[in-house]
């Protein structure tokens, strides 16, 4: 019964020039040499074990934070940023600075910075 198609020749089922590669041609790099970066810290369907999340956080205490250019742009002028890119400041921007500025103001008086 399989010669009885009405669907097309046996020539349609041939592979022909559709081949898959070898899986030796195309291995990826070793499984348990992991990674950069191939774990997020925060998953919920990261399927590490609780021992080897403690640890990462262990070491993560010691590291510094690593703060992108933008963010310590942000931190000495919240209005910054947007000029920097040619923008108008957001309202709220320009009332944390003045909040900020304030507060260093008053800092002073007080002699603590």
């Amino acid at each position: 019964m399989s010669g009885n198609s009405n669907v097309g020749t046996a020539s349609v089922y041939e592979a022909g020039d559709q081949r898959n590669s070898k899986d030796s041609e195309n291995q990826p790099d070793r499984f348990h040499e992991g990674k950069q970066n191939s774990h997020l810290a925060q998953d919920s369907k990261d399927e590490r074990s609780i021992a080897n999340k403690l640890a990462r956080e262990g070491k993560r205490e010691n590291e510094p934070e690593e703060l992108d250019e933008e963010t310590i742009l942000r931190n000495k002028d919240a209005t910054l940023p947007a000029r920097s890119h040619g923008n108008e400041p957001s309202k709220g921007a320009k009332i944390d600075q003045q909040l900020r500025e304030e507060e260093e103001e008053e800092l002073r008086r007080k002699g603590k910075k």
